[in-house]
């Protein structure tokens, strides 16, 4: 099994992490005013908003995910059901633009994959470890 949130492996994988590749690259997301995967993710809550435009601009990819995650901004009504495609389409941009992590990620066959984090219960394993961990599911 491999965790992506352990020391070495959260600072290469994780969305985060400031990657060099991340400012030059464009990326062929449907938003392609968006260059890093948090901020696409995120924005995407609230597509057509000002506040998407707002998460987009966000000087880091943490303070994107703080904002998106702020409950009392709008959410797109159907977010439970395209949530898991829209990380999809995240997670291979990404993985398509950085040689580094996608070595990272193949290198890992057949492990399981999960992701270490005790506050995430849908994407990672969550405080009990029970969670879905969906983000390392081979279908994301």
């Amino acid at each position: 099994m491999r965790r992506l949130a352990s020391t070495s492996s959260r600072t290469r994988t994780s969305g985060f992490r400031p990657h060099p590749h991340h400012q030059a690259a464009t990326e062929t997301l449907k938003d392609s005013r968006t260059s890093l995967s948090e901020h696409y993710f995120q924005a995407q809550k609230s597509i057509g908003t000002r506040h998407a435009d707002l998460i987009r601009r966000a000087r880091t990819p943490l303070r994107a995910a703080e904002l998106g995650r702020d409950p009392s901004k709008p959410l797109r009504r159907e977010w439970d059901r395209v949530k898991d495609d829209v990380m999809r389409r995240a997670v291979a941009t990404k993985f398509r633009a950085h040689a580094d992590i996608r070595d990272i990620l193949l290198s890992t066959a057949d492990e399981e994959i999960v992701g270490d984090t005790t506050t995430d219960h849908y994407w990672g394993r969550g405080r009990t470890g029970t969670g879905k961990n969906m983000l390392g599911r081979p279908e994301v």
